[in-house]
């Protein structure tokens, strides 16, 4: 194999479907692939090419998006059989402190839920409460139906994962007046006009519009920083970060880690209050 067909790529994306990778997951390597497939053109492939092509990419990304981009196409080599063209990731320190600026706090959420109310939002005001208080990803809110606020139970199947995700009795209550007032039946409670499941993208775009009325930086309004506020805010309250991360999914606790993750200020302030300095005695 010199080059990159079409066909190809084709039957990658029939292998990745018969591996049950999630849609997403199919998506991103399919892409990364393609674009490295154009990026290389007629040239015959090889390692000096692969790592020319991760010097550039390495110009314009970050060192994770990086990363995902190293595995999507090592993936590809092995399916091609050409390990020969595998890379070593970029190494990253790793990293102890959240990003202040990117952190979305208690009180930047609430803003948010005030503004979708204000806008007449009703759809997006359930729907951010859902995530925060369960934890679930963006793309398991299909699973939060009528059926499961009726037995308070969520089945979640998640990247050849199940998992059964607790809803809380306030929780279920307002789904089901919010699910009575839009006379939905059955199926999923969050969908489009035309009664499809929301995507990340419709999510994504209809947060971005509460930025300005709610005064929260948009730099900060993801759905998945949803995701986060429940975990470190679970976190805070108990301390127990196994039972955290089979509650979000985690195959691995150094996962969960990452969610946990406190600002700088906040261990700054707790260094402090170790209270270890004294000032020189006067005489």
């Amino acid at each position: 194999m010199r080059t990159i067909s079409e066909n190809l790529i084709g039957s990658f994306k029939t292998h990745l479907l018969n591996e049950e990778k999630s849609a997403s997951t199919l998506e991103k390597y399919i892409h990364d692939c393609t674009v490295f497939s154009v990026w290389l053109g007629s040239r015959t492939m090889s390692k000096e090419l692969v790592l020319e092509y991760k010097q550039g990419i390495m110009q314009k990304l970050a060192p994770a998006s990086v990363n995902a981009v190293i595995s999507s196409l090592n993936s590809f080599f092995e399916f091609c059989d050409r390990v020969d063209c595998k890379i070593k990731s970029v190494k990253i320190q790793k990293q102890i402190f959240a990003s202040s600026e990117k952190e979305l706090t208690k009180s930047d959420y609430e803003k948010l839920l005030k503004a979708a109310l204000n806008k007449g939002n009703e759809r997006l005001f359930y729907l951010m409460q859902t995530i925060c208080s369960t934890g679930i990803r963006v793309s398991e809110l299909k699973f939060i139906t009528v059926e499961a606020i009726e037995s308070r139970e969520a089945f979640i199947n998640c990247k050849g994962k199940m998992r059964v995700v607790m809803l809380t009795k306030q929780l279920c209550k307002i789904l089901k007046e919010y699910v009575k007032r839009n006379k939905i039946k059955r199926g999923p409670i969050f969908v489009t006009r035309t009664g499809r499941p929301l995507n990340r993208s419709n999510i994504w775009a209809d947060m971005k519009k509460l930025c300005e009325s709610a005064g929260v930086s948009k730099d900060k309004v993801f759905p998945h920083n949803l995701r986060h506020l429940f975990a470190k805010t679970y976190y805070s309250l108990h301390k127990d970060i196994v039972r955290l991360a089979d509650i979000l999914g985690h195959a691995s606790v150094n996962t969960t880690r990452i969610y946990t993750m406190e600002s700088g200020e906040i261990h700054r302030q707790q260094i402090q209050e170790l209270n270890l300095l004294y000032q020189r005695i006067k005489k």
